[in-house]
């Protein structure tokens, strides 16, 4: 991702206080350097000290189509030389009042060497000539060095910078149609267009029929042995609509996930939602049920993809993918009131690569609600923190996200051929429940490990779309 950084001052102190621009141009470079340690693409306007310097510096960060702004407040410098900075690059601005060092020796401290360290002077007033010029900014105080909650707030505009971006130029399909009656999940695809900037690439199920029938067998023996390294194969559980793997049904599993591979090519696709009926054990259904496996392989490598042709939580699948904390296909089972935990997971694909152990693959002699019958996949999330993330419409059709930290704890799952794992939200569950329902959610989640509510929100703000947050 691109992120514009420059340092700001006033033009009447430099020949007034000797060696002054310089320090500041150098706490300035730190700034930088730390920002690029970040991952970030710095463009750097330098130091801004004037109006005339503040619209180059914004002409220049437009023409970088920079993802994020950092303005860093290094001495005292009027808003009159920010605000055109952030009007010309029309992307949201994090103020940085970030001292050089904690604390200064007060009672020998002169007026140069406090205007070398007067980052947060003016911060206050950019706040405000921001906020009356509805220019979206947050706000980082601290030191320029060896202050880890100044950085990570950073590190978490920068790493969600690098997500809205990927959201942007993203590209999804959409394959079939949505599971019918499911109100929640229908959306038009205008929606993702314009609110989130991503591509909806709407597909056939012959767009996936003809690539299937195009698999070689050679093609077919490669995936065949991917996916035995990739699974345990389970013998049948106690659940009456469980069989063995039978190699027809292994073969068949492989043969859609070679056509998924070059349909994800061929559109160049960086995520996957689908469902289709089908009928009477025809081509359709055949595909439709034959899409687990593969698709639990693509979401693995960084293509998620999320069943029933849920678009909305398959965005909330590519945020957390794209923020490193995988992103698994997962709605509410059940509440354990005894033990005080959310059983949650789905059927269909689920994001393997997080696993916490080896994922199994059982056969099933059907899907429940659905049609066909074939392999499915079935594993627990990392045992640790974990984030859900669903993707939800206000009343008046608004894009929201909503997010949720917990931890994912062991224990009895079911196995039944869906993923399922134990989580605990800091809430009873049941209270829990009714505090996510409040805020207008869809069934379906994305659940990725790690804590990452901090950044989701962040997204939310550099997209420009609504965000909730529920927990203890």
């Amino acid at each position: 991702m691109s992120v514009g950084v420059f340092g700001i001052g006033l033009a009447a102190y430099w020949p007034q206080f000797d060696g002054l621009k310089e320090r500041v141009e150098g706490y300035q470079r730190r700034v930088e350097e730390r920002v690029a340690e970040l991952g970030g693409d710095v463009v750097s306007a330098g130091l801004v000290d004037s109006e005339q310097a503040g619209r180059e510096a914004g002409d220049r960060f437009a023409a970088a189509q920079v993802d994020l702004v950092l303005c860093h407040a290094v001495t005292y410098a009027t808003s009159s030389t920010v605000l055109p900075v952030a009007q010309a690059a029309k992307v949201p601005v994090v103020l940085l009042g970030l001292q050089p060092t904690p604390s200064l020796d007060y009672a020998n401290t002169g007026t140069g060497e406090w205007l070398a360290n007067c980052a947060a002077c003016c911060v206050p007033e950019l706040a405000g000539a921001f906020t009356r010029a509805r220019i979206p900014y947050d706000t980082v105080a601290g030191t320029i060095d060896d202050d880890e909650r100044a950085w990570a707030k950073i590190g978490a505009w920068v790493r969600a910078a690098g997500v809205a971006r990927a959201l942007r130029r993203s590209r999804i399909g959409f394959l079939g149609h949505v599971y019918p009656g499911m109100l929640d999940m229908y959306t038009d695809f205008t929606t993702a267009h314009a609110q989130v900037g991503a591509h909806i690439e709407v597909l056939e199920i012959d767009d996936l029929g003809a690539r299937v029938a195009e698999a070689t067998d050679a093609e077919v023996e490669a995936k065949v042995a991917e996916i035995r390294e990739m699974f345990a194969f389970a013998n049948p559980s106690d659940d009456p609509i469980a069989g063995p793997i039978e190699p027809e049904a292994l073969d068949w599993s492989a043969r859609v996930a070679v056509g998924l591979d070059k349909l994800v090519a061929d559109f160049e696709l960086d995520a996957l939602t689908y469902y289709y009926r089908g009928v009477g054990d025809n081509e359709a259904e055949r595909l439709g049920a034959g899409l687990i496996v593969g698709n639990s392989l693509l979401t693995a490598r960084g293509v998620p993809t999320a069943g029933e042709a849920d678009l909305k939580t398959n965005l909330a699948q590519l945020i957390l993918d794209r923020l490193g904390a995988g992103g698994s296909y997962t709605e509410y089972y059940a509440l354990d009131f005894d033990e005080g935990f959310v059983l949650m997971g789905h059927d269909g694909p689920g994001h393997v690569a997080i696993a916490q152990e080896q994922p199994t693959l059982r056969a099933l002699k059907l899907y429940h609600g659905k049609s066909g019958a074939g392999l499915s996949v079935e594993f627990k999330v990392r045992y640790g923190p974990v984030t859900i993330v669903g993707c939800t419409q206000t009343e008046d059709g608004r894009l929201k996200l909503l997010a949720a930290e917990g931890e994912s704890i062991p224990g009895e799952t079911f196995r039944i051929g869906n993923t399922n794992s134990r989580l605990r939200f800091g809430l009873a569950p049941g209270e829990f429940l009714e505090r996510w329902c409040d805020e207008g959610p869809t069934h379906h989640v994305a659940l990725g490990v790690g804590h990452v509510a901090r950044e989701v929100r962040t997204v939310a703000r550099l997209l420009g779309v609504e965000y909730a947050e529920v927990g203890g």
